[in-house]
């Protein structure tokens, strides 16, 4: 009977040196969810990649025109504040034309599609429409609300975060705010 009670307490020493060893440290260096979003960290746009419309082809940040604003906007197909943000910018093309709009979404890639083809973004040259695979986007700008809205310069520098849908004229004013000397800002 001693040898048994002997060989489980040697057993369980040795769980707990495996779980102080080697499973603690992860709790201690693991990634804080409650920390700054990465946009705060990192002001400037952000590396991605996201799945074209024709299923083959990913658009990254290195595919976006040098020297041109961005606006990047987190959507939901379903999402009715996203579809009447994206109706906005579609009725007011022609104000958008030194801006280019990359649309991402990181749910199912057919509604996407379906998304797209409603709104016939395949006629606007300056809109980038994709599905977000790995959920970079949403990550990085820790969304809690559809549509989210990046704002970033000509330098690629942010703007500011908008959560939620803000109308036309309020987001090109965003673009025509100058940029100089101030910190980005987050209108919730």
């Amino acid at each position: 009977m001693e040898t048994y009670d002997g060989v489980l307490s040697l057993r369980m020493q040795k769980m707990l040196f495996f779980f102080l060893v080697f499973a603690l440290p992860f709790s201690f260096f693991g990634q804080n969810d409650s920390g700054e979003p990465l946009y705060k960290k990192f002001p400037t746009l952000p590396s991605f990649s996201i799945l074209g419309i024709d299923s083959s082809t990913h658009f990254t940040q290195n595919d976006l025109k040098k020297n041109k604003s961005t606006l990047i906007m987190i959507f939901s197909p379903d999402c009715d504040h996203c579809k009447k943000e994206t109706q906005g910018i579609v009725d007011s093309i022609n104000r958008f034309k030194k801006i280019q709009i990359v649309m991402a979404t990181p749910l199912a890639f057919e509604k996407m599609k379906t998304f797209y083809e409603l709104f016939r973004l395949g006629q606007y040259d300056n809109i980038i429409v994709g599905q977000d695979t790995q959920f970079t986007l949403p990550n990085f700008y820790k969304i809690r609300i559809l549509p989210t809205l990046a704002f970033y310069d000509k330098k690629g520098k942010l703007i500011g975060i908008r959560e939620g849908d803000m109308g036309v004229d309020d987001i090109l004013k965003k673009f025509e705010e100058k940029t100089n000397n101030r910190q980005p800002e987050t209108a919730n």
